[in-house]
């Protein structure tokens, strides 16, 4: 085992390079702190994005339904990875998880600077009480330790310096932020928040996105190319890389440290206090340490489980952090593809294929089992991301003339797609496996997860109310779906409380066991909410964060 060459013990480590890990490392060094970010993935730069890469200069012509299944087996499930991108995500022969009776898509598993901000969907949203304090509206699971004011101020932070463009709309269950000016709905898409709005006191508004509608901090505004997950060479998205993650490295206070393979924290059995990590370089294979005042752990909430169960020690026998025996447990995900799709023959368009990209779609907020209203026969709730779209008549028939003149015919579609919230359950957790390992020798994870009543209810919901809602706006050809999948929005496993016999994280997401480790992803969530939750974990990252340097200014560290 050896000491990184360029580096003497730091201040602070940080595993993990994405979403939260560069806000950590900016915040840090900023500060004057000198940080270590090690990522499990590769450097990159502006080379490795082809969003202008045409189908026809691929050697498979972007038909990736075939040449990455044989290494990529579960990434090539997610849409977000394709034959553009791939070299972005982890091999899953080499790194492999366990399921338990039902299988789990561990997609989005990038590695790459960056993490997971290089292929994320940007839907950025802030909770809001109904999600913070759940538990105190139907008595499952438990609140959080902190509520919506807490909060407010480090969610305007991360928006100011993230960018994003959306718009106001006052609706309780849905707080405003600071935004650019949003990008325009569709014709289509006005006349079904009007309509849903007169017939249901709904709100439709447009997705709020991490995507550039003005330049900001010397990134330009988005040019509507899509798809985003193939890279950004105008730096138009928020990815970590060319933000937070470049922004801490130009302080000369931050090393990063690429292709290592974080396996376990080190610790003081003395003091109980950790001392630093160890590694694995991915290359070299080669095993390495570095030493630093506390570590953060940053590594994606599966990732941070992993290192921490693989931490135990004789005096944290069950892994680091679990004299609660929570960690692991109360595993949540959003859960899709259910709800409706209809056409809507008023509105006319001509289908292209080279058109403008809209890097967002429409966004309705939780209607459903909010205060003073009617109980569904589940509980919490769901929203919608959709949108419209304008396509060529591919089922059209005929031959010759009339048949290409039928296919030229174009058809306007909404499309509204349920994201619902799951609820903390123990029997959804996460562990090692016993006898698998990754290339690198390394247990891997059996993630243990499954769709519940609940869920099942609220499933049905979802294409219930959306086929109920575009029919009353005009919608004709309605189809409902109910293909239960589970999104990449996983959370929990850590969560935050004030008693350490009830939970693993402080509200701070420091460990209750070990006060120099934090855990700054989406491990500490006590609830998931029904809205994507990154916009939600990099405003926790910023104000423990800060909370760490003021632990640090008094000494305590």
């Amino acid at each position: 085992m050896i000491q990184d060459a360029t580096s003497s013990p730091y201040d602070l480590i940080v595993v993990g390079s994405g979403a939260t890990g560069g806000w950590v490392a900016k915040r840090a060094a900023d500060a004057g702190l000198r940080v270590a970010l090690v990522e499990a993935g590769r450097r990159s730069d502006d080379t490795d994005y082809r969003e202008h890469v045409a189908a026809s200069a691929l050697p498979y012509r972007g038909r990736t339904d075939r040449p990455l299944t044989r290494l990529q087996p579960q990434q090539s499930q997610s849409y977000a990875c394709d034959e553009w991108n791939s070299h972005f995500f982890v091999n899953d022969l080499q790194e492999p998880y366990v399921t338990g009776n039902e299988p789990f898509p561990w997609v989005g598993r990038t590695r790459l600077v960056g993490g997971r901000t290089n292929v994320w969907g940007r839907q950025s949203y802030r909770f809001s009480d109904l999600d913070f304090k759940a538990a105190s509206h139907d008595g499952v699971g438990v609140n959080w330790p902190i509520g919506y004011a807490d909060l407010a101020p480090y969610y305007e932070i991360v928006e100011r310096y993230v960018g994003i463009s959306g718009q106001a709309e006052g609706f309780p269950v849905l707080p405003d932020g600071v935004y650019l000016p949003p990008m325009p709905m569709t014709c289509a898409e006005r006349a079904l928040r009007d309509r849903v709005k007169t017939r249901f006191n709904r709100l439709v508004t447009i997705g709020r996105t991490a995507n550039l509608t003005t330049a900001l901090n010397g990134r330009a505004s988005c040019h509507y190319c899509g798809p985003c997950e193939r890279g950004c060479v105008t730096h138009s998205y928020f990815n970590a890389t060319f933000t937070t993650v470049a922004d801490a490295v130009k302080t000369g206070r931050c090393t990063l440290v690429a292709d290592a393979m974080v396996h376990q924290v080190m610790m003081d059995p003395e003091r109980h206090r950790a001392t630093g990590i160890r590694y694995i370089d991915r290359n070299t294979r080669q095993l390495h340490e570095l030493q630093a005042r506390a570590v953060v752990v940053c590594a994606q909430m599966f990732e941070s489980m992993r290192i921490l169960f693989n931490s135990a020690t004789r005096q944290d026998p069950n892994g680091l952090g679990n004299s609660s025996g929570l960690l692991g447990k109360f595993l949540m995900v959003h859960f899709t593809d259910a709800g409706a799709t209809a056409e809507f023959p008023e509105f006319t368009d001509t289908a292209t294929l080279g058109g403008p990209r809209r890097p967002t779609g429409i966004f309705v907020p939780r209607f459903r089992n909010l205060p003073g209203e009617a109980r569904q026969s589940y509980l919490r709730g769901f929203g919608y991301q959709g949108g419209s779209s304008v396509s060529f008549s591919m089922d059209a028939t005929g031959y010759g003339d009339s048949y290409k003149r039928a296919v030229k015919t174009s058809v306007t579609r909404i499309n509204l797609q349920g994201f619902g919230e799951h609820l903390p359950d123990q029997r959804n957790f996460v562990a090692l496996d016993p006898q698998v390992v990754d290339a690198w020798g390394i247990p891997a994870l059996r993630i243990n997860i499954g769709f519940r009543d609940n869920e099942k209810a609220m499933l049905q919901d979802m294409a219930n109310a959306a086929a109920e809602m575009l029919e009353a706006s005009g919608g004709t050809n309605i189809k409902t779906r109910v293909n239960p999948r589970w999104a990449s929005h996983e959370v929990g496993c850590a969560r935050m409380g004030e008693d350490p016999k009830t939970s693993v994280l402080t509200p701070f997401q420091r460990l209750h066991d070990v006060g120099n480790v934090f855990v700054m992803d989406g491990s500490g969530f006590a609830s998931g909410g029904y809205a994507n939750p990154t916009l939600t974990m990099m405003a926790l990252a910023v104000r423990s964060t800060d909370h760490l340097l003021e632990v640090m200014r008094r000494g305590e560290l």
